[in-house]
């Protein structure tokens, strides 16, 4: 029985890595805020499920339902650290701070506290991968989005180290840098969204990239260029 977390699987990107990996072999735990989107998902695909809803910033909330999981079903074979938001900033704006903490809270401490999390059951096995979705946005500042640009930064060097300091226990660590994403984040933009995928063949090109243990890739490679 292959044994997979993924968090924000409400929608967007989660929900269709989700869909990837269901299979009747396969035992999937759904993260996120909210549950009834999560049971509606667990009831059309194949293979078990378990739903955790709870809000990723929340360290003590992650841990129990880590806990949980691994007791019931044992140690992951892949924990993918997918939730995120967005919202827009600007850094002349005193009042834009705290948008900047809240997102810094859940795209950098809830990526940090979900694969924390598991890391023990993991270790302890020797085996597995840790998978970061992080944003080619974190390559660059991004103007009107410098909270997103920063915790996307943030994380892709949380990242790095998390590899370091795994190397030699059979722990793998892959960050993913997408690019545009056909999901319900991305449809508020305004502007032209270049070599945007949508979810489905972008989950299948993630899929690809953890299956090889890549170390960091740009998700379509030609946004690297950009």
């Amino acid at each position: 029985m292959r044994r997979i977390v993924i968090t924000g699987a409400s929608a967007g990107i989660g929900e269709a890595l989700a869909r990837h990996y269901a299979a009747a072999d396969t035992v999937i735990g759904l993260v996120a805020r909210r549950r009834e989107p999560m049971q509606a998902l667990a009831s059309s695909l194949p293979g078990r499920f378990e739903v955790y809803a709870l809000d990723i910033s929340d360290g003590a909330a992650i841990e129990r339902a880590a806990r949980e999981f691994c007791s019931r079903h044992g140690a992951p074979d892949l924990v993918i650290a997918n939730a995120g938001i967005s919202v827009g900033t600007h850094g002349d704006e005193l009042a834009d701070v705290d948008k900047l903490r809240r997102v810094l809270e859940v795209n950098v401490v809830g990526l940090a506290a979900t694969l924390a999390a598991f890391v023990p059951a993991m270790r302890a096995e020797k085996s597995g991968v840790l998978c970061g979705i992080a944003s080619v946005a974190g390559l660059r500042g991004i103007p009107g989005a410098g909270a997103y640009s920063a915790s996307k930064s943030a994380a892709i060097r949380w990242l790095e180290a998390l590899r370091v300091e795994l190397a030699g226990s059979g722990v793998s660590v892959v960050t993913i840098c997408p690019g545009y994403i056909d999901t319900p984040m991305t449809r508020v933009n305004r502007y032209r969204m270049p070599f945007l995928l949508p979810a489905d063949e972008a989950a299948r090109r993630f899929a690809r990239a953890i299956a090889a243990r890549r170390r960091l890739v740009v998700i379509p490679w030609q946004m690297a260029i950009v």
